[in-house]
């Protein structure tokens, strides 16, 4: 576990309940500025966590478990709510073939801007995540023209993992990640009539996990 994954966990848990983190702290019934931003860099810029007896504070105050929590560390899983799943929540969505375009996502990769429609879907804890039409038929048979994919920035991306790829050309591609080195990216297209690519690694933008689809 990395340290901005931790925060940003406490970030979305304090989402799903529809808190700030100020809010979630304050519930906690801890120092109303205990989860802000400007405390979780020291004055002498090191990195501070919160404490394990925060965390379960939290947990208790929400009614939440720690595997709840920690799935929301991986960016794996939304919360259970005590197993009765959570609200649904409404996500962005545009078309595959126009995420290339200027205004879609800002330089982190996280979607931006008014241009979006909207999706609504259960347990996705990521509260960045985004969704993307397929369009074309290179990742056939998995993903057929009109499927929607749910993408999460924060999930961790391994060999194998289904992702969305950009490149610093503005192209964005739903393909599977085949090789990821200290160099180079390999993708490949699922329909052996499409094409595979390989990419140096000051290429590419970003790569996003997809952690869902529709079908």
């Amino acid at each position: 576990m990395r340290h901005e994954d931790i925060w940003r966990a406490l970030d979305a848990l304090a989402a799903e309940y529809g808190l700030s983190a100020s809010g979630l702290a304050k519930k906690a019934g801890l120092d109303p500025t205990a989860f802000n931003p400007s405390k979780r860099i020291g004055a002498d810029g090191r990195a501070r966590w919160p404490s394990t007896e925060s965390i379960a504070k939290v947990l208790d105050a929400l009614g939440a478990r720690m595997d709840d929590f920690a799935a929301l560390v991986t960016g794996a899983t939304a919360l259970s709510r005590g197993g009765r799943g959570v609200i649904n929540r409404r996500i962005p969505l545009i078309g595959l073939a126009q995420a290339g375009g200027e205004g879609y996502f800002d330089d982190g990769g996280y979607p931006v801007g008014g241009s979006w429609d909207e999706i609504s879907l259960p347990e996705i804890g990521d509260p960045n995540a985004y969704a993307l039409e397929i369009s074309g038929d290179s990742m056939e048979p998995v993903f057929r023209d009109g499927d929607v994919v749910i993408v999460s920035p924060a999930a961790p991306v391994r060999r194998g993992d289904r992702v969305v790829v950009r490149t610093r050309r503005g192209e964005v591609m739903a393909k599977e990640l085949r090789r990821h080195s200290a160099k180079r990216i390999d993708v490949a297209s699922l329909n052996p009539a499409h094409p595979s690519y390989s990419f140096e690694l000051p290429e590419i933008a970003w790569v996003h996990r997809i952690v869902w689809a529709s079908q």
